[in-house]
């Protein structure tokens, strides 16, 4: 499921510039001549237009010295460009437009977004052109913006969660820590010049890294050609970002890494343990695996949820999988009783050791668990304004063909899948755990007297 490459340009372009992908009904794609990307989704519910788009960038491009960098470029999109020289200029044209508006950066995705009365159509696709090709980085606006950036990074610090995922993630990644965490270092954003953002848009904010789409009540062949004549004149990167600059293969863990972190700030003792899984390049078909068996230990019945959280040893326990194009990061996140912290750990780790057994879950479970990620999908599916999200998050960490075979592919996952997930990646597999836990309970539970590596 690996995106085709561009090998005869424009000799194909008939076809689009890249393998034509397999789409639901009612979606559209093409590719322009520059290399530009576009879906158009024809959903008529409501008499809106989605405009997004999106990039492949992320904290996965970024070395140490760019730790943070993407997501304040996400920031300064909304600043000044060439048509509208300002920020108020920028604000009053989304006023006028009527549109809703945000941006989010993730590990393998930038994405903007700008959702308008229909009949602003066009108007908005010139305003996204305007803010994606055009920008301008006035010093007066990256310092006041700098400060809001480093402020959320500042906000999270303040939550024992992301203390704690901070201190497993620096474990489990190593060097290549920045390619994992979009939000940042501290000195890295707050010294950030324009001469970094343009390093930033020129090499990745080109056609041929970016996906756009329009979702809404709208006509696709309309629209198709007003991109056309809109991006058109967007001149493609001579390269292939993302072979030009290549994302280094994360170090595979080589040994088991237990931890306890102090911190006054928790107010009970919370529990991260992190495995490294499957990637959409490498194992895509376990990434559909990880995904139902995440959902099957989320099931009440589960023996997971039966042992930890039914018996009152926890009140919450539960397991993820991150889909990703580099190496998505399985977590147990496990909030115990403090009164029963060993026997919780003991609980836990008696769980992890019983993964790959046959009878770990039932075939009904099986069932159960696609069921419901099949009912989650198609309620994320009902909101029009959230197609183009969706999409784009698919396109930059897996394919569209990915996105469109979801459900069918779903339907061929066995047991005997889900248990090989289980045994390759997580049973007896090293992985970094780690405890936060204030002061108090720390000396009076001595929790690094058992929370520690089985021998």
């Amino acid at each position: 499921m690996k995106m085709f490459t561009l090998t005869l340009g424009l000799l194909l372009f008939g076809m689009g510039a890249y393998a034509q992908s397999r789409l639901p009904k009612g979606y559209f794609w093409d590719s322009l001549p520059n290399g530009l990307q576009v879906v158009v989704i024809e959903n008529s519910k409501v008499p809106l237009a989605t405009i997004e788009i999106a990039v492949k960038n992320g904290a996965y491009t970024e070395g140490p010295e760019y730790s943070g960098l993407s997501h304040l470029f996400e920031h300064m999109f909304f600043k000044a460009n060439n048509d509208y020289p300002n920020q108020e200029k920028f604000l009053k044209r989304t006023q006028e437009l009527g549109a809703i508006w945000n941006g989010t950066t993730g590990e393998e995705r930038v994405n903007y977004f700008f959702t308008i009365p229909k009949d602003s159509l066009d108007a908005g696709l010139h305003f996204m052109n305007s803010a994606i090709r055009f920008p301008i980085y006035r010093p007066e606006d990256m310092a006041k913006e700098r400060p809001v950036v480093d402020g959320e990074f500042q906000r999270a610090e303040s939550s024992p969660d992301f203390q704690l995922w901070y201190a497993v993630s620096k474990n489990m990644w190593g060097d290549l820590m920045t390619r994992k965490n979009p939000i940042g270092d501290h000195n890295i954003i707050n010294t950030a010049t324009p001469e970094k953002m343009m390093i930033i848009k020129n090499k990745y904010y080109v056609p041929n890294n970016s996906l756009l789409v329009v979702c809404g009540d709208v006509q696709h062949q309309s629209v198709m050609t007003e991109i056309e004549q809109i991006f058109g004149n967007w001149k493609r990167s001579a390269v292939n970002p993302q072979i030009q600059y290549p994302i280094p293969e994360f170090k595979p863990l080589d040994h088991t890494d237990y931890f306890v972190k102090e911190s006054s700030i928790a107010q009970t003792p919370f529990i991260m343990m992190e495995w490294q899984g499957p990637d959409t390049r490498k194992d895509s078909a376990a990434t559909l695996a990880a995904d139902v068996f995440s959902t099957i230990l989320g099931l009440n019945s589960s023996k997971f949820q039966q042992s930890l959280v039914n018996t009152g040893l926890a009140t919450y326990a539960g397991i993820g999988y991150q889909t990703a194009k580099y190496v998505g990061p399985i977590s147990i996140y496990l909030m115990p009783n403090p009164k029963n912290l060993k026997e919780c750990i003991d609980s836990l780790e008696t769980q992890i050791s019983m993964m790959g057994d046959e009878n770990y879950f039932t075939d009904e479970q099986l069932n159960d668990a696609k069921e419901k990620l099949k009912r989650q999908q198609i309620r994320e599916r009902e909101k029009p304004s959230a197609l183009a999200s969706q999409l784009t998050f698919w396109w930059c960490s897996a394919s569209l063909d990915y996105f469109s075979d979801y459900f069918s592919n779903l339907e061929k996952i066995s047991k005997a899948d889900v248990l090989a997930y289980a045994k390759k990646y997580i049973v007896n597999k090293p992985h970094v755990a780690g405890m936060i836990i204030n002061p108090e309970m720390n000396k009076a539970l001595h929790p690094a007297s058992f929370f520690k590596p089985i021998q």
